[in-house]
C-alpha cells in the first residue's frame, strides 16, 4: 500500500502557504461573475471544472468557510456548459475534463449513483470507434487523456468500453523502431511555431504531449486486475503490457550526452536534441514521474532505479538553468515543487523531500503582492514571440494549480487530483 500522506511544509513556511492559499481562494472571483452561456471557461485546465476540484480540496482539507458549496456551484456551471457550449473531447480543454472532475468526485462530493456522465460517455464511446485515428494521441489533447477520463470513472460500463478503444488506437498508431516503440506526431498536428522547427514532424518526449504520458497511462491499465467489479479483459492488458514494454525501451534509448537535462523536449529528423526545461509539461522531472508510476503499476523494479535516478539527477540541476520563470503547475516553481513531493511520498527519499521543499519556498519567494490573482502572474508568450506577465486562475497554468499544489504541501489530504497529470494512479 502506498505511504499515507504527510506534509512537508512546517513552522513559518507552513503558516506562509496557507496565508498564500486562503489569498487564492479569496482572490479568484465568485461564481456568478460570467455564466458559462456567456463564454466563460468550463475546461479542466483553465475554467469551471478546475476550480470545482480547488474547492472541493479546501473543503476536504478544512482550510475555507463554504467551499463545499462552491465547488458545487462550479460543477453545476461547467455541466451547463457540457450541454449548451459546442466544446472539444479533450481532458484539459474540452467536455471529458469537466466529467472528469464529476467522476472523480462522485464518491465525497456527489451522489455516488449519478448517471450525468452517461451521455458523454456514450458520445467518447462512439468517438473512439473511429478508425484510422487521425487525432492527437497525448494527453493533453487526444487518446491519453481521454484514457485517464476512462480510468477515473471505471464504475461505468461505457468507461470500460472507452479504455479498450483507447488502448486499442494507440495500437494501431504506435511505430516499430530500432529501439523500441515510440508514437509520432505529424507536421498538421503540431502548433505552428513548433512546425517551422520541425517541418516533418516529431516524437515527443513531454509528460503533457508524448510518449511518457503514453508509458504512465499503460501502466496504470495494466495495474487494473482485479481492482474493478468488471475486470479489464486480460488480451487487453497484455496488449498494453506488450506496448508499455516497447515504450520504455524507446525512451530510454533517447538520453543525451553532455546536455543539461537528460532527456530532450523532441527528437525531429534532421533537428539535434537539445536540453529541456525542469517541469511537468516537458524535462526530466516530468518523465521520472511517469516512469516511476509505471514502475509502480507493473512491479519492475529496474525501471524505478531509472526513475529515481532521473529525479536525484534533477536535483544537482541549479535553478538558474531549470527554465523555471513562474509558478503554475505546468512549467512553474509549485508544479516543480508538487512533482517532487509526489516523488518522495513514493519513494521515501528524503533527498526528494527537500528539494520539494526549496521549490516551494522559492515559490512562495516569487510571489508578487498586488499582481496576478493573489501575486502570481503567469509569464505568456505572445504569437510574435514578445513575453507578457498576465493573470491567470486556471488549474493547469494558474493561481489555482499554485493552491493545489501548496495544498498538498501543509495537510495530510491526498492530493489524488493529480491523477489527470499522470503523476499518480489509485492507491494500492
Amino acid at each position: 500500500m502506498r505511504k499515507r500522506w504527510r506534509p512537508i511544509l512546517d513552522g513559518g513556511l507552513r503558516a506562509s502557504a496557507i496565508d498564500t492559499i486562503n489569498a487564492i481562494a479569496a482572490g479568484i472571483q465568485p461564481i456568478s461573475e460570467r455564466p458559462v452561456s456567456d463564454g466563460a471557461d468550463a475546461s479542466l485546465a483553465r475554467g469551471r471544472a478546475g476550480l470545482a476540484v480547488f474547492y472541493a480540496y479546501l473543503d476536504k482539507a478544512g482550510l475555507t468557510h463554504n467551499a463545499k458549496q462552491t465547488a458545487l456551484a462550479y460543477l453545476n456551471d461547467m455541466t451547463d456548459a457540457v450541454v449548451a457550449i459546442r466544446m472539444e473531447p479533450s481532458l484539459y480543454g474540452g467536455f471529458a475534463g469537466g466529467t472528469w472532475s464529476l467522476a472523480h468526485l462522485r464518491d465525497w462530493l456527489l451522489d455516488a449513483d449519478d448517471e450525468m456522465t452517461e451521455s458523454i460517455d456514450v458520445a467518447l464511446r462512439d468517438y473512439l470507434s473511429r478508425q484510422p485515428w487521425r487525432g492527437d494521441y497525448d494527453l493533453i489533447s487526444g487518446l491519453v487523456g481521454l484514457g485517464v477520463y476512462a480510468l477515473e470513472h471505471m464504475s461505468s460500463p461505457l468507461a470500460f468500453e472507452c479504455l479498450g478503444h483507447v488502448v486499442d488506437r494507440l495500437d494501431e498508431l504506435a511505430q516499430q523502431t530500432a529501439d523500441g516503440i515510440a508514437w509520432f506526431t505529424p507536421p498538421d498536428l503540431l502548433p505552428g511555431w513548433q512546425r517551422e522547427e520541425c517541418p516533418r514532424g516529431y516524437y515527443n518526449l513531454g509528460l503533457a504531449h508524448g510518449v511518457p504520458g503514453v508509458i504512465a497511462f499503460l501502466g496504470r491499465v495494466c495495474s487494473l486486475e482485479n481492482k474493478n467489479a468488471r475486470s479489464v479483459s486480460a488480451a487487453l492488458r497484455k496488449k498494453a503490457r506488450g506496448l508499455l514494454d516497447g515504450a520504455v525501451a524507446w525512451l530510454l534509448a533517447q538520453k543525451l550526452v553532455n546536455q543539461n537535462s537528460v532527456f530532450p523536449c523532441w527528437i525531429a529528423p534532421g533537428l539535434r536534441p537539445t536540453a529541456s526545461r525542469v517541469a511537468w509539461c516537458y524535462g526530466d522531472l516530468g518523465i521520472a514521474a511517469a516512469l516511476l508510476l509505471a514502475a509502480q503499476c507493473v512491479h519492475e523494479s529496474s525501471w524505478e532505479k531509472e526513475a529515481l535516478a532521473l529525479a536525484r539527477n534533477v536535483t544537482t540541476r541549479p535553478p538558474e538553468q531549470s527554465g523555471v520563470k513562474d509558478c503554475g503547475l505546468c512549467h512553474g516553481a509549485a508544479g516543480v515543487g508538487h512533482l517532487f513531493n509526489r516523488l518522495f511520498h513514493e519513494s521515501g527519499e528524503r533527498l526528494l523531500k527537500d528539494a520539494a521543499v526549496y521549490w516551494f519556498e522559492r515559490t512562495l519567494r516569487m510571489r508578487r503582492p498586488g499582481e496576478g490573482v493573489a501575486g502570481f502572474p503567469m509569464l505568456e508568450r505572445n504569437p510574435d514571440g514578445a513575453e507578457r506577465w498576465v493573470a491567470k486562475r486556471g488549474l493547469l497554468e494558474g493561481e489555482t494549480g499554485i493552491a493545489l499544489a501548496l495544498l498538498a504541501a501543509v495537510t495530510d489530504v491526498d492530493p489524488a487530483w493529480d491523477r489527470m497529470l499522470l503523476v499518480s494512479g489509485d492507491q494500492r
